[in-house]
C-alpha cells in the first residue's frame, strides 16, 4: 500500500462516527425504543470492532408462546382481508423502507459487518419484494380443472395457512425475513420473526419500520408481525408450537437436521434454506477476464459468508495456470479493513469463531497438499479480519466437501466436461452453481438433467447474487425449499380442490353407481 493510500485510510478513520454510538443513533431515528429493548440476555455486538452495542433482553418460552397465541388472532381475522387489501400494508412497508434505507443499510454494515454497498444492497432487496409480493396480491392464481361429470364444474382454490414462523441467519440479516414476510402476508399469515442472535438490532429496526406501516394501513390486527429476541428457546418455540403450520428457517445443515424431524413429527411443513458448498466450472472457451471478475466477487464478496459463495473453482487444464495467477493478483490487490470506509471490499468475518474455522481449515487444505496463498489474520479494530484465501488442491479432499463459512476459494483442474460436472455434484450440499463457457453445448449440457443438481445454475455469471424474481434455493443437504420468487408463495398457503354440481343429477366419478332402492 502506498504512503498516499494510507494516509487516506487513516484520514477516513479518523472521520469515522464509533460504531455504538452510530448505531444506537440510527435506532433511535427508526422508532426503536432502546429503554424497552435493553435487558441483559444477550449482547450485541459489532463485528466491526467486536464491541457491544447494546445489551438486549431475551424472550421467555412463555413470552414466544404468548406472541404465537397473538399471532394465530391476528390470523383469524387477517385471513378475512382481501389480498389486494393486505398487498396494500406490503406496499407500504416498501415506502418505509425506502425512505429508511440509508440508515437501515448502514444499520446492516454496522452489525453483520458487511460493506456499505452490500448492506444497501439488501435493503433494496427488502424494497424489491415488497414491490413484487404487492403485486403478487392480485395474482394468486388457482385453477379451473376439467371433469369428467357433466354439469359439474371443478377448481383449485388458495387459502391463508396461518402464522409463518421464520428463522434467519446473521449474513442476512433483514432480507430473508423480508423474502417470507412479504409473501406471507398478501398470502393471510402473520409472521413470527426470531432473527439471529448474532443480529438482533437490525431485526428491532425493521420491527419499528413494520409498525410505521402498519399505524398508516389503518386496520391492521395487533400482532400480525412480531420478534422474538434471544436464542434457541425461542426458535424452539416457534418449532414446537402447535399454532405454527409453516416454519422457514435458514442457518447450518446441522440445524435442519434438528429443526426438519421435529416439524415432521406434528405435520408442519418447512422451508429449510441450508448449506451450500458452491462450485464454478471454467472452460476452455471462457471469458477468463469476466470469470475473474465474477469468481473474484462471488468468493471474496461479504467475506464469504453468503451461503451462495463460490468456494470451489474446478478450472480446465488448458486455462487453470492463466486463472489462476489473475486470481492471485486479484487476491493480493484487495483491501480487508473497516467495512465504512469506501476502499475496502472485505470486511470483517461475524466473530472470532468464524476466524477460527478458516484457520482451521486452511491447516487441513495444506495437510492434504493444498498450497495456499493469502488467508492471514489482519489486526484492524479488534474485530476477526482475514486476508481472503486462494487454495490450489489436488483434488477434492474432505475439507473442499465440507462447507467453511468464510472467504476460501479452492482451486482444482478437470480434463473433461463429465469431470467437472461430477465434482460439482460430489458434495451433501446443492444450493448454486455456475459454468463460465463460450460452448452452447456445454452450457445446456451443465443445466441438463444429467448436469449441475443443484437449486440454481448459471451460466456466465457466479452462483451468488440472485435476483427476487426466481425462487431461491437448493437440493440435497441444501433442504429443498424455495423462497422469494415464482411460485414460492404456494408454501404460505393451503390448496383446496372444489367440484360444484349445478346439474341437478348426481353422477359419480369413474362411472361408479349407487342406487339406492
Amino acid at each position: 500500500m502506498s504512503l498516499a493510500e494510507t494516509m487516506d485510510r487513516s484520514t477516513q478513520a479518523a472521520a469515522l462516527t464509533p460504531v455504538r454510538e452510530e448505531a444506537l443513533a440510527i435506532l433511535q431515528r427508526l422508532g426503536v425504543d432502546l429503554q424497552a429493548a435493553a435487558g441483559p440476555d444477550l449482547a450485541a455486538r459489532s463485528p466491526i470492532t467486536g464491541e457491544t452495542i447494546l445489551e438486549l433482553t431475551a424472550a421467555s418460552r412463555a413470552e414466544a408462546d404468548a406472541a404465537i397465541e397473538r399471532a394465530h388472532a391476528a390470523f383469524l381475522a387477517w385471513r378475512e382481508v382481501p389480498p389486494p387489501r393486505r398487498g396494500e400494508l406490503v406496499r407500504l412497508l416498501g415506502e418505509e423502507l425506502r425512505a429508511a434505507k440509508a440508515d437501515l443499510g448502514r444499520l446492516v454494515t454496522l452489525e453483520a459487518g458487511k460493506i456499505a454497498s452490500e448492506g444497501l444492497g439488501e435493503v433494496q432487496e427488502m424494497i424489491d419484494i415488497c414491490d413484487y409480493a404487492t403485486g403478487l396480491s392480485r395474482q394468486l392464481f388457482g385453477l379451473t380443472l376439467a371433469t369428467e361429470r357433466p354439469g359439474h364444474r371443478m377448481m383449485e382454490t388458495w387459502m391463508p395457512l396461518g402464522v409463518a414462523g421464520v428463522i434467519s441467519a446473521f449474513n442476512f440479516p433483514v432480507a430473508v425475513w423480508s423474502w417470507n414476510a412479504a409473501l406471507a402476508l398478501v398470502c393471510g399469515d402473520p409472521v413470527v420473526w426470531k432473527p439471529s442472535e448474532k443480529t438482533p438490532l437490525t431485526a428491532l429496526a425493521v420491527q419499528a419500520l413494520f409498525a410505521r406501516a402498519a399505524a398508516r394501513f389503518g386496520d391492521a390486527p395487533a400482532g400480525l408481525c412480531a420478534v422474538l429476541i434471544g436464542g434457541r428457546e425461542a426458535g424452539e418455540a416457534l418449532v414446537e408450537h402447535p399454532k405454527v403450520p409453516l416454519v422457514s428457517a435458514t442457518g447450518s445443515t446441522a440445524m435442519g437436521r434438528a429443526v426438519g424431524p421435529r416439524l415432521a413429527a406434528r405435520f408442519a411443513r418447512a422451508l429449510l434454506e441450508l448449506g451450500g458448498n458452491n462450485a464454478a466450472v471454467v472452460c476452455p472457451s471462457a471469458d477468463l477476464d469476466l470469470t475473474l471478475r465474477a469468481a473474484a466477487f462471488a468468493a471474496m464478496g461479504t467475506a464469504g459468508q453468503r451461503c451462495t459463495s463460490l468456494r470451489r473453482l474446478i478450472v480446465h487444464e488448458s486455462v487453470e495456470e492463466r486463472l489462476f495467477e489473475a486470481l492471485k493478483a486479484a487476491y493480493a490487490s484487495v483491501t480487508v479493513g473497516d467495512p465504512r470506509q469506501t476502499s475496502t471490499l472485505v470486511g470483517p468475518l461475524i466473530d472470532a469463531s468464524a476466524s477460527q474455522a478458516m484457520q482451521r481449515a486452511l491447516a487441513e487444505a495444506e495437510a492434504a497438499g493444498g498450497e495456499v496463498f493469502g488467508g492471514e489474520v489482519v489486526q484492524v479494530s479488534g474485530g476477526a479480519y482475514a486476508r481472503p484465501a486462494l487454495v490450489r488442491m489436488p483434488g477434492q479432499a474432505e475439507v473442499v466437501r465440507r462447507e467453511t463459512f468464510a472467504p476460501i476459494l479452492y482451486v482444482m483442474r478437470y480434463g473433461e466436461l463429465d469431470e467437472a460436472i461430477a465434482l460439482n455434484n460430489a458434495v451433501g450440499q446443492g444450493l448454486s452453481s455456475s459454468i463460465f463457457t463460450g460452448d452452447l453445448r456445454e452450457a445446456e449440457r451443465f443445466m441438463s438433467a444429467s448436469g449441475s443438481d443443484c437449486g440454481i445454475t448459471n451460466v456466465n455469471i457466479g452462483p451468488s447474487g440472485a435476483e427476487i424474481g426466481g425462487a431461491f434455493g437448493g437440493e440435497k443437504e441444501t433442504g429443498g425449499g424455495r423462497e422469494a420468487g415464482s411460485d414460492s408463495w404456494k408454501a404460505y398457503m393451503r390448496r383446496a380442490t372444489n367440484t360444484v354440481n349445478f346439474s341437478g343429477a348426481l353422477p359419480l366419478a369413474q362411472g361408479v353407481r349407487f342406487d339406492l332402492p
